[in-house]
């Protein structure tokens, strides 16, 4: 049974991700209000991410080592402070593109350490047989938060004004500090570790490397990743204002957020029945192939329908892929590593974001939007021919077994390099 405890971490996650959508679609929109340049406008989301670079290794460390709700609070805190202060810069009239791209990374840094301990905590929140159904729940409730309200939220906002569009998601992430105040119980290790941040960096990142799954994951979310970055970085321009081939208006663009939130919706709630019947492995590699081909559907065919149609698909698939991919880190590291190896997890899948959305301003900006969205497609579809040859039923069966021995650092029998996955 899933207790109180994930309750109110359902809650501040559902408020958060309120802020989440209306931040992700708000900024994009008052970015291209500021300059209809590829390359600048893909450094806002190139700012936002960046911190998964700078920061996601000793994010993992400090959870590893602290209260990880507490972690949490003051990173849902510091990021209301954050839009605040960007909110009164709008208010006076002095937001400008360089004010953006520093608050977009300030918000950057809160979200890795309050994603990491987020990703940590679950597993002292619910019993390990409820993982999928927790997650699934959460991925449902972030992805209706972020694109099924926020989106259209945003898009309501920015008619208002940017003061509107940075204040609002000041607000909910208070609320969602508060409410994670409700959350009772340990949340945080037993024996946290008394070295250096060094040296616990050092011990996640070779556990990581010795662990053929894990690291195959790794590099396929980065992958993933990367190209997913370089094709949204610039999907605005591809789909809002007169000039666009599609001529989406900005309150246009949050309805299309919430096709993606309602597919994402549909997926997160579906993604446990279809692991129970076609198994982890086969679904996610058939999501992630099925995700790629779609991503070539608004080049293919720019019309308002057909990317709607196309955004509910990315959703789900999205969301299917994200359940697995989660629910298999949190059973395949011990509990006493999960903060520092899931950081250096997503180091390398979201540390390849900042790259990617860079790479896509520029290759957009160099030879057209749709050189960047047909070669992101054929990105994803390597990355699931690659990492086919690697993971499968048998080698997720064997690392999980392994991992519910005794915790230690140490490379986990069966999956050390050189010794085949199978």
């Amino acid at each position: 049974m899933i207790g109180p405890s994930f309750r109110w971490l359902w809650a501040a996650s559902g408020l958060s991700n309120i802020g989440d959508g209306i931040v992700l679609v708000g900024v994009s929109l008052i970015a291209v209000t500021l300059t209809r340049s590829p390359l600048l406008v893909s450094l806002v989301s190139a700012a936002a991410t960046l911190p998964w670079l700078l920061c996601a290794l000793h994010a993992g460390a400090i959870a590893d080592r602290h209260d990880r709700r507490r972690i949490m609070v003051m990173a849902s805190w510091s990021r209301a402070g954050v839009l605040a202060a960007l909110a009164v810069t709008a208010w006076l009239g002095t937001l400008s593109l360089p004010v953006l791209l520093a608050g977009a990374l300030l918000l950057g840094i809160a979200e890795v350490f309050s994603d990491t301990s987020a990703q940590s905590v679950l597993p002292m929140a619910v019993p390990r047989d409820r993982l999928d159904t927790a997650n699934g729940r959460l991925m449902a409730v972030q992805t209706v938060g972020n694109n099924f309200l926020g989106g259209p939220l945003a898009g309501v906002l920015i008619g208002i004004g940017s003061t509107a569009v940075l204040g609002a998601p000041a607000l909910l992430y208070a609320m969602a500090g508060l409410a994670l105040l409700g959350m009772r119980g340990r949340f945080r290790v037993e024996s946290p570790s008394t070295r250096s941040l060094r040296a616990d960096i050092t011990d996640s990142l070779r556990y990581l490397r010795d662990h053929r799954v894990l690291r195959a994951l790794a590099v396929f979310s980065g992958v993933l990743n990367f190209a997913n970055a370089a094709y949204f970085a610039v999907f605005v321009l591809w789909v809002v204002g007169e000039e666009s081939p599609v001529g989406l208006s900005a309150s246009g663009y949050g309805i299309l957020m919430a096709a993606l939130a309602a597919g994402a919706v549909t997926g997160s709630l579906l993604a446990g029945r279809l692991t129970r019947r076609a198994g982890q492995v086969r679904t996610l590699l058939t999501a992630d192939l099925v995700n790629s081909l779609l991503l070539l559907v608004p080049v293919l065919i720019p019309t308002p329908v057909a990317i709607g149609v196309t955004a509910l698909l990315l959703g789900a698939t999205n969301a299917v892929t994200n359940v697995i991919v989660v629910s298999l880190r949190q059973r395949l590291i011990p509990e006493d590593l999960l903060g520092r190896v899931n950081a250096g997890y997503r180091l390398i899948g979201m540390g390849a974001s900042p790259l990617g959305a860079a790479a896509g301003g520029l290759l957009g900006s160099q030879a057209g939007l749709p050189a960047v969205f047909y070669t992101a497609a054929g990105l994803c579809v390597l990355a699931v021919a690659l990492v086919a040859r690697t993971v499968s039923p048998r080698s997720v069966a064997a690392a999980e077994a392994v991992t519910e021995r005794p915790a230690g650092l140490h490379a986990p029998a069966g999956a050390a390099p050189g010794r085949p996955a199978e």
